[in-house]
Protein backbone atom coordinates (compact mmCIF):
# COMPACT_ATOMS: atom_id res chain seq x y z
CA UNK A 1 0.00 0.00 0.00
CA UNK A 2 1.72 3.30 -0.89
CA UNK A 3 1.97 5.86 1.93
CA UNK A 4 1.62 8.83 -0.69
CA UNK A 5 -1.29 8.74 -2.93
CA UNK A 6 0.21 9.05 -6.53
CA UNK A 7 -0.73 12.68 -7.34
CA UNK A 8 1.01 13.85 -4.00
CA UNK A 9 4.39 11.48 -4.79
CA UNK A 10 4.58 13.26 -8.14
CA UNK A 11 4.08 16.59 -6.85
CA UNK A 12 6.95 15.60 -4.11
CA UNK A 13 9.18 14.63 -6.69
CA UNK A 14 8.80 17.36 -8.70
CA UNK A 15 9.38 19.34 -5.72
CA UNK A 16 12.26 18.05 -5.12
CA UNK A 17 13.92 18.05 -8.13
CA UNK A 18 13.01 22.45 -8.69
CA UNK A 19 15.00 22.66 -5.20
CA UNK A 20 17.61 20.55 -6.65
CA UNK A 21 17.74 22.59 -9.76
CA UNK A 22 17.52 25.93 -7.45
CA UNK A 23 20.27 24.92 -5.86
CA UNK A 24 22.70 23.85 -8.85
CA UNK A 25 21.99 27.37 -10.32
CA UNK A 26 22.31 29.28 -7.60
CA UNK A 27 26.28 27.29 -6.91
CA UNK A 28 26.23 27.91 -10.82
CA UNK A 29 25.19 31.98 -10.24
CA UNK A 30 27.39 32.22 -7.38
CA UNK A 31 30.94 31.01 -9.19
CA UNK A 32 30.10 33.27 -11.91
CA UNK A 33 29.31 36.34 -9.50
CA UNK A 34 31.88 35.83 -7.08
CA UNK A 35 35.20 35.92 -9.22
CA UNK A 36 37.94 36.34 -6.31
CA UNK A 37 41.51 36.87 -7.54
CA UNK A 38 44.24 34.51 -8.03
CA UNK A 39 46.12 33.45 -4.83
CA UNK A 40 48.18 30.96 -3.25
CA UNK A 41 46.76 27.69 -2.82
CA UNK A 42 45.02 26.71 0.51
CA UNK A 43 45.25 23.87 2.51
CA UNK A 44 42.15 22.47 4.58
CA UNK A 45 41.11 24.05 7.45
CA UNK A 46 44.38 26.71 8.01
CA UNK A 47 44.12 28.11 4.42
CA UNK A 48 46.81 29.74 3.70
CA UNK A 49 48.34 30.31 7.49
CA UNK A 50 51.35 27.76 6.52
CA UNK A 51 53.04 30.12 4.60
CA UNK A 52 52.11 33.33 6.81
CA UNK A 53 55.18 34.67 8.58
CA UNK A 54 52.65 35.87 11.93
CA UNK A 55 55.10 38.47 13.20
CA UNK A 56 55.69 39.98 9.84
CA UNK A 57 52.83 39.22 7.64
CA UNK A 58 53.44 42.44 5.46
CA UNK A 59 56.80 40.47 4.43
CA UNK A 60 54.79 37.90 3.20
CA UNK A 61 52.06 39.51 1.14
CA UNK A 62 54.91 41.76 -0.40
CA UNK A 63 56.65 38.49 -1.40
CA UNK A 64 53.27 37.10 -2.80
CA UNK A 65 52.61 40.16 -4.71
CA UNK A 66 55.28 39.42 -6.71
CA UNK A 67 53.90 36.22 -7.90
CA UNK A 68 49.98 36.88 -7.62
CA UNK A 69 49.99 40.55 -8.62
CA UNK A 70 49.14 43.47 -6.17
CA UNK A 71 45.14 42.21 -5.89
CA UNK A 72 45.38 38.62 -4.61
CA UNK A 73 43.44 36.34 -2.65
CA UNK A 74 44.54 34.83 0.70
CA UNK A 75 42.69 32.34 2.69
CA UNK A 76 43.15 33.31 6.52
CA UNK A 77 41.79 30.15 7.94
CA UNK A 78 38.56 28.89 5.83
CA UNK A 79 37.89 32.71 4.83
CA UNK A 80 39.09 34.40 2.11
CA UNK A 81 40.49 37.64 1.89
CA UNK A 82 42.01 40.22 -0.53
CA UNK A 83 45.07 42.28 -0.45
CA UNK A 84 46.00 45.31 -1.84
CA UNK A 85 49.79 45.84 -2.27
CA UNK A 86 51.30 48.99 -3.48
CA UNK A 87 50.31 52.83 -3.37
CA UNK A 88 48.02 52.59 -7.04
CA UNK A 89 45.59 49.74 -5.94
CA UNK A 90 45.45 50.88 -2.05
CA UNK A 91 44.47 54.68 -3.56
CA UNK A 92 42.22 52.94 -6.28
CA UNK A 93 40.48 51.14 -3.24
CA UNK A 94 40.52 53.21 -0.61
CA UNK A 95 40.19 57.02 -2.05
CA UNK A 96 38.58 55.80 -5.18
CA UNK A 97 36.19 53.00 -3.94
CA UNK A 98 35.76 55.31 -0.45
CA UNK A 99 32.80 53.48 0.50
CA UNK A 100 32.95 50.10 -1.43
CA UNK A 101 36.36 49.34 0.62
CA UNK A 102 35.30 51.37 3.58
CA UNK A 103 33.81 49.00 6.17
CA UNK A 104 36.18 47.65 9.14
CA UNK A 105 36.97 43.72 9.21
CA UNK A 106 36.06 41.68 11.93
CA UNK A 107 39.26 41.57 14.32
CA UNK A 108 38.15 39.32 17.37
CA UNK A 109 41.32 40.64 19.63
CA UNK A 110 39.16 44.10 19.86
CA UNK A 111 35.88 43.20 19.00
CA UNK A 112 35.67 40.90 22.25
CA UNK A 113 35.86 44.01 23.99
CA UNK A 114 34.59 47.02 21.92
CA UNK A 115 31.81 45.17 20.44
CA UNK A 116 31.36 47.83 17.39
CA UNK A 117 31.77 50.32 19.37
CA UNK A 118 33.76 53.42 19.45
CA UNK A 119 35.41 55.34 16.19
CA UNK A 120 38.14 52.76 15.27
CA UNK A 121 36.78 49.36 15.27
CA UNK A 122 32.85 49.76 14.74
CA UNK A 123 30.63 49.89 11.50
CA UNK A 124 26.81 50.67 10.93
CA UNK A 125 25.28 53.20 11.93
CA UNK A 126 26.32 53.61 15.39
CA UNK A 127 29.74 54.09 13.66
CA UNK A 128 29.05 56.67 11.63
CA UNK A 129 27.39 58.87 14.12
CA UNK A 130 29.74 58.59 17.05
CA UNK A 131 32.93 59.44 14.78
CA UNK A 132 30.70 62.36 12.91
CA UNK A 133 29.72 63.26 16.61
CA UNK A 134 34.10 63.03 18.04
CA UNK A 135 35.15 64.96 14.72
CA UNK A 136 32.62 67.67 15.96
CA UNK A 137 33.66 67.56 19.40
CA UNK A 138 37.76 68.32 18.78
CA UNK A 139 37.06 70.53 16.75
CA UNK A 140 35.02 72.19 18.76
CA UNK A 141 37.83 71.76 21.74
CA UNK A 142 40.43 73.05 19.46
CA UNK A 143 41.66 70.49 17.47
CA UNK A 144 44.01 71.78 14.82
CA UNK A 145 43.72 75.33 16.59
CA UNK A 146 45.51 77.77 19.10
CA UNK A 147 43.83 76.38 21.93
CA UNK A 148 45.44 72.88 21.38
CA UNK A 149 48.85 74.55 20.57
CA UNK A 150 49.62 76.02 23.44
CA UNK A 151 48.67 73.14 25.42
CA UNK A 152 51.13 71.46 23.57
CA UNK A 153 53.59 74.34 23.81
CA UNK A 154 53.08 73.99 27.40
CA UNK A 155 53.63 70.10 27.66
CA UNK A 156 56.69 70.54 25.39
CA UNK A 157 58.11 72.75 28.40
CA UNK A 158 57.68 70.03 30.89
CA UNK A 159 59.34 67.20 28.27
CA UNK A 160 62.20 69.21 28.04
CA UNK A 161 62.28 70.10 31.87
CA UNK A 162 62.13 65.82 32.14
CA UNK A 163 65.12 65.62 29.18
CA UNK A 164 67.29 67.95 31.44
CA UNK A 165 66.81 66.59 34.71
CA UNK A 166 69.06 63.29 33.49
CA UNK A 167 71.48 65.80 32.97
CA UNK A 168 73.44 64.12 29.58
CA UNK A 169 73.30 60.90 31.16
CA UNK A 170 71.21 57.30 29.50
CA UNK A 171 67.58 57.56 29.73
CA UNK A 172 65.51 55.13 28.28
CA UNK A 173 63.16 55.83 25.26
CA UNK A 174 59.81 55.13 27.78
CA UNK A 175 60.74 58.64 29.10
CA UNK A 176 59.27 60.32 25.71
CA UNK A 177 56.01 58.09 26.17
CA UNK A 178 55.19 61.04 28.89
CA UNK A 179 53.57 64.34 26.71
CA UNK A 180 51.73 63.07 24.55
CA UNK A 181 49.19 61.77 26.32
CA UNK A 182 48.45 64.84 28.19
CA UNK A 183 47.21 66.49 25.38
CA UNK A 184 44.62 64.09 24.70
CA UNK A 185 43.84 63.44 28.19
CA UNK A 186 43.15 67.51 28.48
CA UNK A 187 40.59 66.95 25.80
CA UNK A 188 38.64 63.90 27.32
CA UNK A 189 38.62 64.96 30.93
CA UNK A 190 39.92 68.48 31.41
CA UNK A 191 43.43 67.97 33.08
CA UNK A 192 46.87 67.23 32.49
CA UNK A 193 48.72 64.95 35.04
CA UNK A 194 52.14 65.12 36.65
CA UNK A 195 54.35 61.95 35.00
CA UNK A 196 54.56 60.24 38.36
CA UNK A 197 50.70 60.52 39.06
CA UNK A 198 49.99 56.75 39.90
CA UNK A 199 46.64 56.89 37.75
CA UNK A 200 48.65 58.48 34.88
CA UNK A 201 51.02 55.67 35.18
CA UNK A 202 48.51 52.85 35.41
CA UNK A 203 46.63 53.81 32.40
CA UNK A 204 50.41 54.04 30.66
CA UNK A 205 50.90 50.73 31.30
CA UNK A 206 48.02 49.17 30.35
CA UNK A 207 47.68 50.79 26.86
CA UNK A 208 50.94 49.75 26.27
CA UNK A 209 50.25 46.01 27.52
CA UNK A 210 47.21 46.00 25.60
CA UNK A 211 49.43 47.12 22.28
CA UNK A 212 51.83 43.86 23.07
CA UNK A 213 49.35 41.32 23.98
CA UNK A 214 47.17 42.52 21.13
CA UNK A 215 50.21 41.75 18.48
CA UNK A 216 51.20 39.20 19.90
CA UNK A 217 51.22 35.42 17.94
CA UNK A 218 48.31 33.82 20.28
CA UNK A 219 46.29 37.00 19.46
CA UNK A 220 47.00 37.30 15.72
CA UNK A 221 46.08 33.51 15.50
CA UNK A 222 42.82 33.54 17.41
CA UNK A 223 42.06 36.50 14.75
CA UNK A 224 41.78 33.73 12.45
CA UNK A 225 40.39 31.40 14.66
CA UNK A 226 38.13 32.44 16.70
CA UNK A 227 37.17 29.13 18.36
CA UNK A 228 41.25 29.08 20.15
CA UNK A 229 39.66 31.41 22.99
CA UNK A 230 38.61 28.48 24.40
CA UNK A 231 42.27 27.79 24.85
CA UNK A 232 44.40 30.76 24.87
CA UNK A 233 44.92 33.24 27.99
CA UNK A 234 45.50 36.25 26.00
CA UNK A 235 42.27 37.09 24.91
CA UNK A 236 40.85 37.13 28.02
CA UNK A 237 43.90 38.69 29.42
CA UNK A 238 43.46 41.83 27.14
CA UNK A 239 39.30 42.03 28.53
CA UNK A 240 40.81 41.73 32.10
CA UNK A 241 42.91 44.67 31.59
CA UNK A 242 40.42 46.76 29.38
CA UNK A 243 38.07 46.04 32.55
CA UNK A 244 41.00 47.43 34.86
CA UNK A 245 40.92 50.66 32.42
CA UNK A 246 37.44 51.45 32.24
CA UNK A 247 37.22 51.37 36.26
CA UNK A 248 39.79 54.04 36.30
CA UNK A 249 38.13 56.01 33.08
CA UNK A 250 34.71 55.70 34.63
CA UNK A 251 36.12 57.36 37.75
CA UNK A 252 37.82 60.12 36.13
CA UNK A 253 34.66 60.21 34.21
CA UNK A 254 32.92 61.31 37.62
CA UNK A 255 35.24 63.82 38.68
CA UNK A 256 35.23 65.71 35.45
CA UNK A 257 31.45 65.41 35.46
CA UNK A 258 31.26 66.87 39.28
CA UNK A 259 33.49 69.62 38.22
CA UNK A 260 31.09 70.44 35.76
CA UNK A 261 29.18 74.47 36.42
CA UNK A 262 27.27 75.29 33.70
CA UNK A 263 25.12 73.93 30.67
CA UNK A 264 28.80 74.61 28.18
CA UNK A 265 30.70 71.72 27.70
CA UNK A 266 35.09 71.46 28.22
CA UNK A 267 35.58 68.59 27.54
CA UNK A 268 34.48 65.60 24.99
CA UNK A 269 33.16 63.13 27.99
CA UNK A 270 31.03 66.06 29.12
CA UNK A 271 29.96 66.48 25.58
CA UNK A 272 29.69 62.92 25.18
CA UNK A 273 27.22 62.74 28.65
CA UNK A 274 24.92 65.67 27.84
CA UNK A 275 24.46 63.45 24.45
CA UNK A 276 23.28 60.69 26.44
CA UNK A 277 21.13 62.40 28.68
CA UNK A 278 18.99 63.41 25.60
CA UNK A 279 18.58 60.19 24.94
CA UNK A 280 17.27 58.59 28.34
CA UNK A 281 13.42 58.14 26.97
CA UNK A 282 15.29 56.00 23.75
CA UNK A 283 14.75 52.34 23.97
CA UNK A 284 17.56 51.18 24.35
CA UNK A 285 18.05 49.49 20.94
CA UNK A 286 18.32 53.01 19.42
CA UNK A 287 20.84 54.78 21.82
CA UNK A 288 23.82 55.84 20.69
CA UNK A 289 25.60 57.32 23.23
CA UNK A 290 25.67 54.50 25.83
CA UNK A 291 28.36 53.84 28.57
CA UNK A 292 29.87 51.66 26.48
CA UNK A 293 30.26 53.43 24.08
CA UNK A 294 31.75 56.28 25.70
CA UNK A 295 34.34 53.76 27.20
CA UNK A 296 35.30 52.14 24.12
CA UNK A 297 35.68 55.84 22.39
CA UNK A 298 37.65 56.87 24.73
CA UNK A 299 39.81 53.77 24.59
CA UNK A 300 40.32 54.59 20.61
CA UNK A 301 40.70 58.23 21.31
CA UNK A 302 43.56 57.28 23.60
CA UNK A 303 45.41 54.71 21.69
CA UNK A 304 45.29 56.36 18.86
CA UNK A 305 46.58 60.11 20.54
CA UNK A 306 49.44 58.63 22.37
CA UNK A 307 50.66 55.11 21.35
CA UNK A 308 50.69 56.10 17.66
CA UNK A 309 52.39 59.95 18.40
CA UNK A 310 54.72 58.01 20.99
CA UNK A 311 56.18 55.54 19.05
CA UNK A 312 56.86 58.32 16.46
CA UNK A 313 58.51 60.21 18.70
CA UNK A 314 60.69 57.41 19.66
CA UNK A 315 61.49 56.35 15.99
CA UNK A 316 62.38 60.15 15.44
CA UNK A 317 65.19 60.36 18.13
CA UNK A 318 66.74 57.12 17.49
CA UNK A 319 67.04 58.13 13.86
CA UNK A 320 69.11 61.36 15.15
CA UNK A 321 71.13 59.50 17.50
CA UNK A 322 71.70 57.20 13.88
CA UNK A 323 72.35 60.14 11.11
CA UNK A 324 73.92 62.98 13.03
CA UNK A 325 74.50 64.65 9.86
CA UNK A 326 70.53 64.53 9.40
CA UNK A 327 70.45 65.53 13.42
CA UNK A 328 72.89 68.81 12.10
CA UNK A 329 70.46 69.81 9.75
CA UNK A 330 67.49 69.64 11.83
CA UNK A 331 69.73 72.15 14.35
CA UNK A 332 70.79 74.71 11.79
CA UNK A 333 67.35 75.06 10.30
CA UNK A 334 65.91 75.72 13.65
CA UNK A 335 68.82 78.13 14.88
CA UNK A 336 68.50 80.37 11.62
CA UNK A 337 65.28 80.70 11.35
CA UNK A 338 63.43 80.24 14.85
CA UNK A 339 66.33 80.43 16.87
CA UNK A 340 66.82 78.83 20.60
CA UNK A 341 64.34 80.99 22.64
CA UNK A 342 61.05 80.57 21.72
CA UNK A 343 59.31 77.76 21.53
CA UNK A 344 58.28 76.47 17.78
CA UNK A 345 54.41 76.96 16.92
CA UNK A 346 52.09 74.70 14.54
CA UNK A 347 52.66 77.68 11.29
CA UNK A 348 56.85 77.28 11.69
CA UNK A 349 56.09 74.19 9.65
CA UNK A 350 55.86 76.85 6.43
CA UNK A 351 59.43 78.07 6.93
CA UNK A 352 60.96 75.06 8.87
CA UNK A 353 60.99 72.45 5.55
CA UNK A 354 63.61 70.14 6.15
CA UNK A 355 62.27 69.38 10.37
CA UNK A 356 59.13 68.83 8.38
CA UNK A 357 60.51 66.13 6.19
CA UNK A 358 62.12 64.79 9.04
CA UNK A 359 59.21 63.87 10.73
CA UNK A 360 57.28 62.19 7.80
CA UNK A 361 60.15 60.72 7.03
CA UNK A 362 60.27 59.18 10.60
CA UNK A 363 56.28 58.21 10.36
CA UNK A 364 57.04 56.70 6.38
CA UNK A 365 60.19 54.77 7.81
CA UNK A 366 58.90 53.65 10.89
CA UNK A 367 56.09 52.34 9.47
CA UNK A 368 54.44 51.67 12.82
CA UNK A 369 51.03 50.17 11.38
CA UNK A 370 51.19 47.12 9.34
CA UNK A 371 47.70 46.93 7.83
CA UNK A 372 44.26 47.34 10.00
CA UNK A 373 41.91 45.32 7.79
CA UNK A 374 38.98 46.93 5.96
CA UNK A 375 35.90 44.75 4.77
CA UNK A 376 33.54 45.02 2.23
CA UNK A 377 29.55 46.90 3.06
CA UNK A 378 28.13 45.27 -0.29
CA UNK A 379 29.15 43.38 -3.31
CA UNK A 380 32.14 45.09 -5.02
CA UNK A 381 33.39 44.64 -8.78
CA UNK A 382 37.21 45.52 -8.75
CA UNK A 383 39.95 45.51 -11.59
CA UNK A 384 37.86 42.80 -13.04
CA UNK A 385 36.86 40.62 -10.29
CA UNK A 386 33.54 40.51 -7.83
CA UNK A 387 34.12 40.51 -4.28
CA UNK A 388 30.84 39.48 -2.20
CA UNK A 389 29.65 41.72 0.55
CA UNK A 390 31.77 41.19 3.94
CA UNK A 391 34.86 39.97 2.57
CA UNK A 392 38.40 40.93 4.86
CA UNK A 393 40.40 43.44 2.91
CA UNK A 394 44.26 43.94 3.60
CA UNK A 395 45.22 47.30 2.79
CA UNK A 396 49.42 47.01 3.47
CA UNK A 397 50.44 50.59 4.46
CA UNK A 398 53.81 48.91 4.28
CA UNK A 399 53.69 48.45 0.91
CA UNK A 400 52.71 52.13 0.34
CA UNK A 401 55.29 53.59 2.47
CA UNK A 402 58.07 51.10 0.97
CA UNK A 403 56.85 50.93 -2.89
CA UNK A 404 59.85 50.69 -4.82
CA UNK A 405 58.43 52.18 -7.60
CA UNK A 406 57.49 55.34 -5.92
CA UNK A 407 59.72 56.12 -3.34
CA UNK A 408 63.19 57.00 -4.66
CA UNK A 409 65.03 54.65 -1.67
CA UNK A 410 62.61 53.46 -0.11
CA UNK A 411 64.46 50.73 2.46
CA UNK A 412 67.15 53.69 3.77
CA UNK A 413 65.92 56.83 5.80
CA UNK A 414 66.05 59.88 3.93
CA UNK A 415 64.07 63.11 4.09
CA UNK A 416 64.64 63.98 0.83
CA UNK A 417 62.14 62.34 -0.39
CA UNK A 418 59.80 64.69 0.99
CA UNK A 419 61.43 67.73 0.20
CA UNK A 420 61.57 69.27 -3.97
CA UNK A 421 64.80 70.47 -5.78
CA UNK A 422 65.10 73.94 -4.34
CA UNK A 423 64.36 72.53 -0.99
CA UNK A 424 60.77 73.02 0.06
CA UNK A 425 58.40 70.59 1.57
CA UNK A 426 57.00 68.10 -0.77
CA UNK A 427 53.59 66.95 -0.04
CA UNK A 428 52.98 63.36 -1.78
CA UNK A 429 49.76 61.78 -2.45
CA UNK A 430 51.93 58.06 -1.20
CA UNK A 431 52.20 59.45 2.70
CA UNK A 432 50.04 56.72 3.80
CA UNK A 433 50.97 57.23 7.49
CA UNK A 434 47.42 58.07 8.54
CA UNK A 435 45.80 56.25 5.86
CA UNK A 436 43.34 57.06 3.22
CA UNK A 437 39.86 57.66 2.82
CA UNK A 438 36.70 56.12 4.65
CA UNK A 439 39.03 55.57 7.17
CA UNK A 440 41.52 57.67 7.65
CA UNK A 441 42.74 58.30 11.25
CA UNK A 442 40.05 61.32 13.20
CA UNK A 443 42.94 62.62 14.79
CA UNK A 444 45.51 63.31 11.97
CA UNK A 445 45.92 67.49 12.23
CA UNK A 446 46.24 66.73 16.16
CA UNK A 447 48.93 64.00 15.70
CA UNK A 448 50.43 66.27 12.53
CA UNK A 449 51.00 68.93 15.05
CA UNK A 450 52.18 67.62 17.98
CA UNK A 451 54.52 65.77 16.03
CA UNK A 452 56.02 68.26 14.35
CA UNK A 453 55.69 70.93 17.47
CA UNK A 454 57.43 68.32 19.92
CA UNK A 455 60.04 66.37 17.65
CA UNK A 456 61.26 70.07 16.35
CA UNK A 457 60.90 71.79 20.35
CA UNK A 458 63.20 68.81 21.55
CA UNK A 459 65.96 69.62 18.75
CA UNK A 460 65.73 73.14 19.47
CA UNK A 461 67.16 72.57 23.09
CA UNK A 462 68.85 69.02 22.94
CA UNK A 463 71.49 67.33 20.95
CA UNK A 464 70.47 63.09 20.94
CA UNK A 465 74.11 61.01 20.95
CA UNK A 466 74.23 57.21 21.59
CA UNK A 467 74.89 56.04 25.32
CA UNK A 468 78.64 55.71 26.02
CA UNK A 469 80.06 52.08 24.51
CA UNK A 470 76.95 52.23 21.79
CA UNK A 471 78.56 52.83 18.23
CA UNK A 472 76.13 54.52 16.11
CA UNK A 473 76.39 51.43 13.52
CA UNK A 474 75.24 49.40 16.43
CA UNK A 475 71.53 51.17 16.59
CA UNK A 476 69.24 48.57 15.23
CA UNK A 477 66.64 50.08 13.21
CA UNK A 478 64.82 46.52 12.80
CA UNK A 479 61.28 47.18 13.84
CA UNK A 480 59.82 45.20 17.02
CA UNK A 481 56.27 44.25 15.90
CA UNK A 482 53.07 44.22 17.86
CA UNK A 483 49.98 45.34 17.19
CA UNK A 484 51.94 48.82 16.46
CA UNK A 485 55.31 48.54 15.14
CA UNK A 486 58.22 49.37 17.97
CA UNK A 487 61.34 51.16 17.47
CA UNK A 488 63.32 48.38 19.53
CA UNK A 489 64.77 49.21 23.28
CA UNK A 490 67.12 51.74 23.56
CA UNK A 491 68.59 54.48 25.95
CA UNK A 492 69.41 57.86 24.84
CA UNK A 493 72.19 60.81 25.84
CA UNK A 494 70.34 64.17 25.81
CA UNK A 495 73.01 67.48 25.68
CA UNK A 496 71.50 70.52 26.19
CA UNK A 497 72.23 72.99 23.37
CA UNK A 498 74.44 76.23 24.68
Amino acid sequence: MAIFPESVTIFLICTLVMMCMKILINLKEKKKKYNFPPGPTPLPFIGNMHILDIKRQDFTFMKLAKKYGPFFTFHLGSSKAVVLVGYDVNQEALVKGYYDFGDRGAIPISDSHQNNHGVIFGNGEKWKMTRRFTLSILRDLGMGKRTIEDRIIEELHYLNELIASFKGNPFHKQELYNPTPNIIFNILFGRRFDYKDPTFRKILDIIDDVVILCGCPSAKYFNVFPVLKYFLKTPKIVIKKIDELNVILQELFKQAQEAKCDDFFRTYSEAFLQKQEKEKEYDEKDKIYTEKNLLASTFDLILGGTETTTLTLQWAILMMMKYPDIQKKVHDEIEHVIGLERPPRWEDQKVLPYCLAVVHETQRFGNILQYLSHSTPTDVCFRGYTIPKGTTVIPLFTSILYDETHWKTPWQFNPDHFLDANGKFLKRDEFFAFSKGRRVCAGESLARMELFMFFTGMLQKFTFLPPPGVKREDLDLTGDPHFLTKPQDFHVCAIPKA
